[in-house]
């Protein structure tokens, strides 16, 4: 795995001067990978995902040797704020440290990014592949920078968060900030009763009906549902900082690309879509709860160059993001392929 490497940039929001965000330095973690001279990719991380498995399977090279399908591109993996990589409430200077750490958004990240993809001398993007808030990530990305990405590729998300998907986070965030040991966001030790029930939350929703009556936790090595649940969930996204888990949940509920473009225009998602000059991909899981294929069904009769490809699967949200079967990622892994090689 290559180096953890940092760019810290100034952020200015165009959209509101009063931004709790704007005029801040915040700075972003990214990895490399491959050849600068090659077309560039850029991969955004997910809510709770790492650089060490956004999207792997993509651009990292299997057991067998057998190349990956980005293998002729320069790939860009970089963190999202407040997910304790890049700038975050954990890791943020005292003065911005825990609650006192800025509001952030999908454009502070995008405006961002676009700023290190200049510094790395990217002056354009082949593609912009994201999953979850990652493909939320992309249709932003498409919609502030309409010149500077070619295609994007939306792996279960979406342009703007359904009223469901943001009722869904306000059941685990309720069950965090009204802990006992959450006090307020003043905590001076990690809430982890706090977080461990935000995760339990979670949980459910992640994954289909028809994941737990085949009870599918025993494929992944675990005797049952309660030991998946401790470790698999209590031990990874609980374990985070509560603050890192609010911030990013905020710029998730957040996440519109309507609120950009003429203003006699903004709020119509309809318009908005059909902006967007890139090549669009868009791949729902069939049994997301988060982000419904129905969804993407919609979406896509806005696009200018939009097709839907869906996912079959019964892993639910994490069947886009590699969380799934091998049959899960080698079906991503084909239309990625065929669709990057589209004129």
């Amino acid at each position: 795995m290559t180096a953890t490497k940092y760019f810290t940039n100034e952020v200015h929001p165009n959209t509101d001067a009063s931004h709790p965000s704007s005029n801040s330095s915040l700075t972003l973690a990214y990895r490399t990978f491959g050849d600068p001279q090659n077309p560039a990719v850029f991969i955004p991380s997910c809510y709770s995902g790492k650089l060490d498995n956004t999207l792997t399977f993509l651009y990292v090279p299997s057991a067998d040797g057998t190349p990956p399908v980005l293998v002729n591109h320069f790939v860009v993996v970089c963190g999202l704020l407040g997910g304790s990589e890049s700038s975050s409430p954990s890791n943020a200077i005292e003065a911005q440290h825990g609650p006192r750490f800025p509001a952030t958004t999908y454009e502070d990240n995008i405006r961002l990014q676009y700023a290190l993809c200049q510094a790395l001398g990217i002056t354009k993007l082949a593609a912009y592949i994201g999953f979850s808030m990652g493909g939320q990530q992309a249709y932003h990305m498409a919609t502030l920078y309409p010149d500077f990405v070619s295609r994007i590729v939306v792996l279960a998300g979406s342009a703007r968060t359904s009223w469901h998907n943001w009722s869904f986070l306000e059941g685990p965030k309720a069950a965090l900030i009204n802990s006992v040991d959450f006090h307020d966001g003043n905590y001076q030790t990690p809430a982890t009763r706090g977080t461990k029930a935000f995760s339990r939350v979670y949980s459910t929703w992640a994954l289909s009906q028809a994941w737990f009556r085949q009870r599918s936790w025993e494929t992944l090595g675990f005797k049952s549902l309660e030991e998946y649940l401790q470790a698999g969930w209590e031990g990874s996204m609980g374990a985070l900082d509560a603050h890192d888990l609010l911030c990013m949940l905020q710029t998730w509920q957040k996440g519109d690309i309507s609120i950009f473009g003429p203003e006699e225009e903004k709020g119509d998602l309809a318009k908005a879509l059909g902006r967007i000059k890139a090549k669009v991909l868009v791949m729902p899981s069939r049994t997301d709860m988060y982000f419904p294929p129905e969804d993407s069904e919609e979406e896509v009769k806005h696009l200018q160059h939009g097709e839907l490809k869906v996912i079959e699967s019964i892993w639910g949200h994490f069947a886009g993001g590699g969380g799934g079967t091998k049959d899960d990622d080698e079906f991503i892994v084909t239309q990625v392929r065929r669709f990057l090689q589209d004129s």
